[in-house]
């Protein structure tokens, strides 16, 4: 990029995801939004929200050609996320992506290997990857000893709005491949190792979901280094408040914990903002005295000074400036993506096929 010169970018997708991102672009100098692009008439309340008047667009391809930017934010449908980012890398753009990478295993290689072709770099919405709680967890996963045990879930109890969203979203994929890659990419950081095999089952809990689909799946991994990770997912009307935020790591020397205590409350599991909420971490210390019994008091971590979400996606998108303007290396990071995705669609396969799957 030309020194000074502002990177033109075609925001893609304005509901949640897409807004916040838009959001970050806005409110930074180097970025100017050449135009946003949505289906619906989330284009125009996003516009409203931002007090601006950018050129909106109801088709990507027309809005790729008439805008020539130098970057495209991808914030849709996972189904057509490899054809949106290809499109995008072969006209010479910059691509950020949110997760999952593709809707395939076999998409998310195409994806890379476009971004590779092309010289251009690729950032994967990984959000977690950028809170400073969340990095900190990992890091005190990592001094638990070897092997870990990883419990975590996500359930979100939606309706109106959010469980249509769902609902399109279940068109594409099942919850434990669209939520799950965050947390296998999590468990892959704690162990610094791969699984090896999984196995999982899931459930249909409506007959709003597709009938080759289900809304509800529990994945069990297997870690090269005998470490084991569980994850569960969960969408919809019907889904439990309780217990829907569990996130606890357990090792030969303790275990760590996120305590949120707000986040996990009544009526938060469909809160975009509890999602990445720790607020306090607590680690405790297996560790004896003479007497047998524990030798030192649990530690807490307070977080609660930690990013909310908007502050996140403006995180990911300075690192995405920094990527472009420093030509920074993300190949290692994008690797990672595809190789979390591709354990989770061997999560489906295991629900689908009722068997083990190696990976």
């Amino acid at each position: 990029m030309e020194t000074g010169k502002k990177i033109r970018v075609l925001v893609v997708g304005c509901g949640n995801m897409g807004a916040s991102h838009a959001r970050a672009y806005h409110e930074m100098d180097a970025f100017e939004i050449c135009g946003l692009v949505a289906r619906g008439d989330s284009k125009q309340r996003l516009n409203v929200t931002l007090n601006a008047n950018y050129p909106l667009f109801d088709d990507y391809f027309v809005a790729l050609e008439e805008t020539t930017p130098d970057a495209v934010c991808i914030s849709t449908y996972p189904d057509t996320h490899e054809p949106y980012a290809i499109a995008a890398f072969s006209q010479g753009c910059h691509v950020f992506l949110e997760k999952p990478l593709a809707d395939t295993p076999e998409g998310a290689l195409r994806i890379a290997e476009a971004a590779r072709h092309a010289g251009k770099k690729l950032l994967v919405g990984y959000i977690l990857r950028y809170h400073p709680s969340w990095q900190k967890f990992i890091e005190l996963a990592q001094g638990l000893g070897k092997p870990l045990v990883m419990r975590m879930n996500l359930n979100q109890q939606s309706q109106a709005g959010q469980w249509e969203v769902h609902r399109n979203l279940l068109n594409s994929l099942s919850p434990i491949v669209d939520c799950g890659v965050h947390y296998i990419d999590v468990m892959c950081q704690m162990t610094r190792s791969n699984p090896v095999r999984v196995h999982a089952i899931g459930a249909r809990l409506s007959n709003d979901v597709p009938a080759d689909n289900y809304n509800y799946g529990q994945l069990q991994l297997t870690f090269a280094d005998g470490s084991v990770g569980w994850y569960e997912a969960g969408w919809g009307p019907m889904m439990s408040q309780t217990a829907f935020f569990v996130k606890d790591v357990i090792g030969p020397d303790g275990s760590v914990s996120i305590v949120a205590k707000n986040a996990t409350s009544e009526g938060k599991s469909d809160e975009i903002d509890a999602h990445t909420k720790t607020e306090s971490l607590r680690l405790h210390s297996a560790r004896l005295n003479a007497e047998g019994k524990f030798a030192a008091e649990d530690t807490w971590f307070d977080m609660s000074d930690e990013p909310d979400h908007q502050e996140l996606c403006n995180r990911e998108q300075r690192h995405f400036l920094k990527a472009i303007v420093e030509d920074l290396d993300l190949s290692e990071a994008t690797a990672d993506a595809v190789n979390s995705l591709k354990v989770a669609f061997a999560c489906d396969e295991s629900i689908r096929k009722e068997t083990v799957v190696g990976v």
